[in-house]
């Protein structure tokens, strides 16, 4: 067996469903997105809960007190808190599952290839 650089050294295990290469890209890029964008989301949420304690506390309150006033200000954006970590560990697994697809069939060529050929600027142009 003649060694290059395209295939797969033997000793890794190879997933089993070439199909599985189709959605492991999407699913890297989409994945690693939503992740983005749910670390900003979190980020805003923990500087609107911190700006509310502050603005509740200038009056002399205690944002952790058992009013039902500071209660309300701590739960308002709990619902999006939550979503946001729930989204952000599904969207984390769904970028490591792409991953971990793409690196065990590295160097393989799937059979249903489409037929896709080279087309370089001249092909584009017409010249």
């Amino acid at each position: 067996m003649e060694d290059s650089a395209g295939t797969q050294p033997s000793g890794l295990p190879q997933a089993s469903n070439p199909d599985l290469v189709k959605f492991a890209r999407p699913a890297l890029i989409a994945g690693s997105a939503v992740a983005v964008v749910c670390v900003a989301l979190l980020v805003i949420i923990f500087f609107l809960d911190t700006f509310n304690a502050t603005v509740y506390s200038v009056g002399g309150k205690n944002i952790q007190d058992a009013t039902d006033e500071a209660q309300e200000i701590r739960g308002l954006y709990a619902g999006a808190r939550v979503g946001g970590i729930i989204l952000l560990v599904v969207s984390l697994l769904a970028a490591v599952g792409g991953a971990v697809v793409l690196y065990l069939r590295r160097g393989t060529v799937s059979e249903g290839d489409d037929g896709d050929e080279d087309v370089d600027l001249e092909d584009l142009t017409g010249r």
